[in-house]
């Protein structure tokens, strides 16, 4: 594999953002969360890139407004676009999302420059069994050749458009740099040019409470 991608190693403050206990009652979203009537099904049961299963607004516009007030703020931003509908097909912005630990892996990727330039989860299981769930940050280092890059270049919308860069990306292709763990009530912001994925997912039984839950959301610089 000859791949060439740009290397940055992931600075808290500068590449990704840390908030705890970022929503006043979130215990209260994890449960109105998880009584969801309808949800859109992603891997394994349909081709998607995202697994397990989703649904839209996982935050009210208050609590909505409070994340996104506290991004602009680290960010020294004024005002971010999210991610809509129209501008992208169907948006996965302030969905939650819901996986197993049978229904998906880590996946190292990074997010479509055409969607967001940051991005950010917001994690809302209260007893997470393990705290190693979180958010990885990745390096590509495919067996038997020197440690690559993390970024990808911003004239390619996804890593799969990067000259080399196969089509089915091996997972074993890609090195752990940096681990967020799953802290409740925690979000995490980052650049979504980085290579990064969920460190893994947790939840065996057929109950959706057991199971990693986390709320999605993606910007675009105004």
């Amino acid at each position: 594999m000859t791949v060439s991608l740009p290397f940055r190693e992931p600075q808290l403050g500068r590449d990704y953002w840390i908030e705890d206990d970022i929503l006043p009652d979130a215990i209260g979203v994890a449960r109105r969360c998880i009584e969801r009537g309808t949800w859109t099904l992603g891997s394994p049961w349909r081709p998607e890139p995202w697994p397990g299963m989703r649904a839209p607004g996982a935050l009210t516009p208050d609590e909505l407004r409070r994340v996104e007030d506290c991004v602009t703020r680290r960010l020294h931003l004024p005002k971010l676009q999210p991610q809509t509908d129209a501008a992208m097909g169907v948006s996965g912005h302030n969905h939650i999302q819901i996986c197993g630990g049978g229904e998906g892996v880590a996946r190292p990727h990074v997010d479509s420059a055409s969607i967001c330039d940051y991005a950010a989860v917001l994690y809302l299981h209260p007893h997470p069994p393990t705290p190693h769930a979180g958010t990885s940050f990745y390096r590509l280092h495919p067996p038997g050749e020197a440690p690559g890059g993390n970024v990808c270049p911003r004239e390619y919308d996804s890593l799969r458009e990067v000259p080399g860069m196969p089509q089915d990306m091996d997972p074993t292709c890609f090195e752990e740099i940096l681990e967020v763990p799953y802290v409740f009530n925690r979000l995490l912001v980052y650049s979504a040019d980085l290579i990064h994925s969920a460190t893994s997912y947790f939840g065996w039984g057929t109950e959706l409470a057991s199971r990693r839950m986390a709320a999605v959301f993606f910007w675009k610089v105004v």
